[in-house]
């Protein structure tokens, strides 16, 4: 073995075996599995939209197995698009659950369809082709989208531009399924489902008056290029229109935002109450982490009607690639339930993508 082999292989043991002995949170959340989807999926060569329908039928596809690179089932050579489809069942008691849907690697950029439904992307499709090999896929996965009781029909639109092509592995210590966050908060009062959102910038479009019956509705969260804004970069605007249940009248209330790409300010009822990220004119930061970081702003009771509609805004700017608001969680708390799920430590999603790193690059 050459030298150089051998201190590699060194390294990447050291590496490895001093994060295995880490604390839990440096590996990132902790996941549970609820329904694995390795193994055979079906496959097809090319490009058709009406393949991410979950009425299209398959029968006629090809059987691979998942995950595995394609060229290993059978496509040797192969690179530019195929699809891939795979059905699985959805019980009722996932109701409630906060669900992610983890794909592992895919070789080139991809879109995931659930029931027809854009759920995710990573990388760029030609012809303004980028690479995500190299990220760990994982979606969100709303349960409006689901049929409980019933099949449901997984579609994932993959483009490899080079060597080799498809969902190629899960990643270490990780399964392609369907997962729970267990620690995941469930507000007292949920804010996913239909916002009002609007592309552009005008103050104007923080004031409750604001007449907002015009604008686009979509789904919250979810990036704002798979409801019909794809390759929107720059400002949009978010409304949403709620009231506070009797139950949380009176209390300190904290409005979770989930995770915003990029940018945010967040008014409620006209009134700023937080903000995260730089907008322009300042510098938009390449490299930045803003679009990582949870979305959690108090809410004054001076800024609140209690007795009839508040009047949520958010201005996001985007600076590239995915937009908007993405995941959960996304509603209100009260200060209490929120300070002691801060403490528990369990949220932390982003260091667990080194381990994923040092495996794509020292190798398997």
């Amino acid at each position: 073995m050459r030298t150089s082999e051998t201190v590699t292989r060194l390294v990447r043991a050291g590496l490895i075996l001093a994060l295995a002995g880490a604390p839990a949170e440096l590996w990132g959340k902790d996941l549970q599995l609820l329904h694995l989807l390795e193994g055979q999926w079906k496959i097809e060569l090319g490009d058709n939209s009406a393949w991410r329908e979950a009425e299209f039928d398959d029968r006629r596809w090809t059987q691979v197995t998942v995950p595995a690179a394609w060229e290993d089932e059978g496509f040797p050579g192969y690179d530019g698009y195929a699809w891939y489809r795979v059905k699985f069942r959805v019980p009722h008691q996932w109701k409630g659950k906060t669900l992610f849907l983890r794909l592992g690697h895919i070789d080139d950029a991809d879109e995931v369809y659930v029931n027809g439904n854009f759920v995710g992307f990573q990388g760029s499709f030609p012809p303004g082709y980028v690479t995500a090999y190299d990220v760990p896929r994982e979606y969100y996965l709303p349960w409006e989208y689901l049929i409980p009781g019933t099949e449901n029909v997984l579609a994932v639109r993959v483009y490899d531009n080079e060597l080799t092509g498809g969902i190629v592995h899960a990643g270490y210590q990780r399964r392609v399924g369907i997962y729970e966050d267990p620690a995941m908060i469930v507000p007292e009062l949920s804010l996913t489902g239909e916002w009002k959102l609007m592309p552009g910038d005008k103050q104007e479009w923080a004031e409750p008056a604001y007449n907002d019956s015009s604008w686009h509705p979509v789904y919250v969260p979810a990036y704002w290029e798979t409801q019909g804004f794809r390759g929107l970069d720059g400002f949009a605007w978010y409304r949403r229109r709620f009231d506070v249940p009797p139950e949380l009248e009176g209390q300190t209330l904290i409005l979770l935002l989930g995770k915003v790409d990029d940018a945010d300010q967040t008014y409620l009822n006209g009134q700023l109450i937080g903000k995260t990220g730089t907008m322009p004119p300042g510098p938009y930061r390449i490299g930045s982490d803003d679009y990582q970081q949870l979305r959690a702003y108090t809410m004054p009771a001076s800024s609140l009607s209690a007795s009839g509609e508040n009047v949520l805004a958010i201005r996001v700017f985007d600076g590239f690639l995915h937009g908007g608001i993405y995941s959960v969680p996304v509603g209100i708390t009260t200060r209490q339930r929120y300070l002691a799920w801060a403490k528990d430590g369990q949220r932390n999603d982003r260091t667990s993508w080194i381990i994923d790193w040092l495996h794509a690059f020292f190798g398997r």
